[in-house]
């Protein structure tokens, strides 16, 4: 095991990991850093899978990671029966699992590279045999698989090229050219050394140099250690506020709970489990197979028109108007039996109903409350990021938004306020000044007027008297309605109370003895509904025994299936093998020259013989060609000139030819004339 370590942390120091670990750091690092690790690893195989697990749900890393161990063709140490333990140590980054796992990717990373790479494209994806009836389907499919097929080919033409390796010719090219480039730098290392030593001091200078650069290199090696401790640091702080989370919900679960409020919750809890799991979730998938079972059927039949849609309509509703007839007669014929159920069925299938309803509500409230706190850790993630900013913690900014929200609202509501009564101040400010104006100006006529007659004061004494005497008016009034709406009232109140007790009588009486019917129901139906839980719970728990039993059974006969299909297998290989030595052997120690030449070591060392004879002749071919290629080409090159002379000649004969035919020009009498 210590081996099986050391060896990991070797081949992780090195490239492209580089994790500088030791077997003290490497043994200390938690299961999500294991996890991480495996992810790096698998991600440096297959590029699709670097990615960070803190980004995917569990489940999500187990069944990728376990989807690409098994296109790699990783078998677990053990039994096939471990696989189950296998995965769930996948899942929680159990060291037992996981360093196995690494020790086997990081011995042949070359190899699995290429393995992931080739299943990208050879690994066939299976369509269903009622899809591959569609003529379109099937060519796709078969066009799919010729690709393949051809991506085979050409791969192994690509790895022959590969191992062929370069020719004797261009190695000796490269050496040469590599030579001279070190006489270039040899020569360029002089000229500089002769150079530098007209410098003073030239011996200090150098080590000063040597010094600077040894300086950068610890730099940047620095630099890197700063970047990783920060990563580190970043990492830390996410895992501690994820701790801080789930110890505040632990707390505010904790806070005021008594063992028995926790006990009622996990009951709460495992009831609600097992609804999801007994009731819930099998009538869906029943619901979802009955669905697919109908549209498979629909599909495989032909396609139909809209006369069979007709007749297919009228007889659903024959059917339909058939079962109206039945439930009608069972209800005539059994309905002063079912009349006494009636409402207690009634009152069952509301409460499933609402039970149902409540239990999607909680899913799809633990839905949301997850995608809230994934949104939450990738918030404060970006906040940690920024720097110099101090980041409030979830109460804080809880609280705070609270209060902002909260001021924001009385802000409005009293700036809503302001307004109004501003401009109800402005209305009633301006109404004001003009009925002063007004009653001013009226004072001043009619005091003008008492003065004149004589009688001062008797405006005000007047609308005095009239205002004393309209107030008692209308409270007399006010008296008397109120007396006779009391007295109606009175009658009315007291005739309806009459009508009431005389009607309410006889249902009273029914009430009464339908009340004890209903306690004599209800204790019937307690106890009945405590025998059938007992009861169910009993087969419950043997129901499950059951099924873990025949479950275990049937893992252990297919591994006991597949172990002996594969030693089998394995038996053929090596017996085919042992009697193919055998024959090899006989035919080796055989006396007889015939029965030796049909061995396999004969047969090569004869065709090994037949090529270095067929390199020796082709080597004279090429030593021959080499000495008179210089002749041959010179001689070529002659008979390219003397071609090219004779296509001269015949092109200026052909031109005179020409030239002859067309005419010839005549000069007479010092003018030119064309004879044709």
């Amino acid at each position: 095991m210590s081996d099986q370590i050391q060896f990991i942390v070797e081949k992780l120091n090195q490239e492209p990991f580089r994790k500088n670990y030791n077997l003290i750091t490497f043994d200390s690092l938690e299961s999500v850093q294991l996890l991480q690790l495996l992810s790096d690893v698998l991600g440096e195989i297959d590029a699709k899978h670097a990615v960070d697990i803190r980004e995917e749900l569990p489940e999500q890393t187990a069944k990728r990671m376990l989807s690409l161990l098994g296109i790699l063709k990783y078998k677990p140490p053990g039994s096939i029966s471990d696989l189950s333990a296998f995965r769930q140590g996948l899942v929680t980054g159990s060291k037992p699992v996981i360093h196995p796992v690494l020790h086997w990717l990081l011995q042949r990373t070359s190899e699995l590279k290429k393995r992931a790479y080739l299943a990208r494209f050879l690994v066939k994806l299976e369509v269903p045999a009622e899809f591959l009836q569609d003529d379109s389907v099937a060519d796709i499919n078969k066009q799919y698989e010729e690709l393949m097929e051809a991506f085979k080919n050409l791969h192994k033409e690509c790895e022959q090229l590969k191992t062929s390796g370069l020719s004797a010719a261009e190695i000796r090219r490269d050496i040469t050219a590599m030579e001279e480039e070190k006489d270039q730098l040899i020569k360029r290392v002089e000229r500089l050394k002769k150079r530098v030593e007209t410098v003073q001091n030239h011996q200090r200078m150098l080590e000063i140099a040597r010094q600077l650069r040894l300086e950068k290199e610890r730099e940047e090696s620095l630099a890197q250690q700063k970047q990783e401790q920060k990563n580190q640091l970043f990492h830390a702080e996410q895992r501690l506020q994820r701790a801080q989370l789930q110890l505040k919900e632990m707390h505010h679960a904790v806070v005021d709970s008594k063992p028995e409020s926790l006990m009622k919750k996990l009951e709460e809890e495992i009831n609600f489990n097992s609804y999801l799991v007994t009731e819930k979730l099998p009538r869906e998938l029943e619901s979802k197979k009955n669905s697919t079972y109908f549209l498979q059927k629909v599909v495989a039949e032909p396609a139909m028109t809209q006369s069979d849609l007709d007749v297919l309509e009228t007889k659903i509703n024959e059917v339909n108007a058939q079962m109206n007839q039945l439930i009608e007669k069972r209800m005539m014929k059994y309905e002063p039996i079912d009349s006494k159920f009636s409402m207690y069925r009634q009152q069952a299938s509301i409460i499933s109903r609402k039970k149902e309803a409540k239990a999607e509500e909680l899913q799809a409230a633990k839905e949301e409350m997850s995608s809230a706190e994934r949104q939450m850790l990738q918030k404060t993630s970006q906040a940690h990021e920024l720097e110099d900013s101090d980041v409030l913690n979830v109460d804080e900014f809880k609280h705070y938004v609270n209060k902002l929200r909260s001021k924001s609202t009385f802000y409005k509501k009293k700036r809503l306020e302001i307004a109004e009564i501003t401009a109800e101040y402005g209305i009633l400010q301006r109404t004001e000044e003009l009925l002063k104006q007004r009653h001013e100006a009226l004072q001043q006529q009619l005091q003008a007027i008492e003065d004149k007659k004589g009688i001062s004061g008797y405006s005000y004494t007047q609308e005095e008297l009239e205002r004393v005497s309209a107030v008692k008016s209308e409270m007399d009034e006010m008296k008397g309605q109120t007396l006779d709406n009391m007295s109606d009232m009175v009658k009315k109140l007291n005739a309806m109370v009459a009508e009431k007790k005389a009607s309410l009588a006889p249902v009273i009486k029914e009430l009464r003895q339908l009340r004890q019917k209903c306690q004599e129901l209800t204790q019937d139906c307690d106890e009945k509904k405590i025998q059938y839980n007992s009861c169910a719970a009993g087969l419950e728990s043997n129901r499950s025994a059951l099924e873990q039993e025949v479950k275990g059974l049937l893992e252990e006969c297919f591994q006991e299936e597949s172990n002996y299909h594969y030693i089998n297998c394995m038996k053929r290989n090596l017996e085919i093998q042992l009697q193919r030595a055998k024959e090899e052997m006989k035919a080796c120690v055989s006396p007889d020259p015939q029965e030796r030449r049909k061995a396999i070591r004969e047969q090569y060392t004869r065709m090994i013989l037949e090529q270095e004879n067929l390199g020796k002749k082709l080597r004279e071919k090429q030593k021959v060609v080499r000495e008179s290629h210089g002749p041959n080409m010179k001689q070529m090159k002659m008979w390219q000139d003397f071609e090219q002379l004779m296509e001269c000649k015949r092109e200026c004969f052909l031109k005179q030819q020409n030239q002859s035919a067309i005419g010839q020009v005549i000069r007479e009498g010092g003018k030119d004339r064309l004879v044709l």
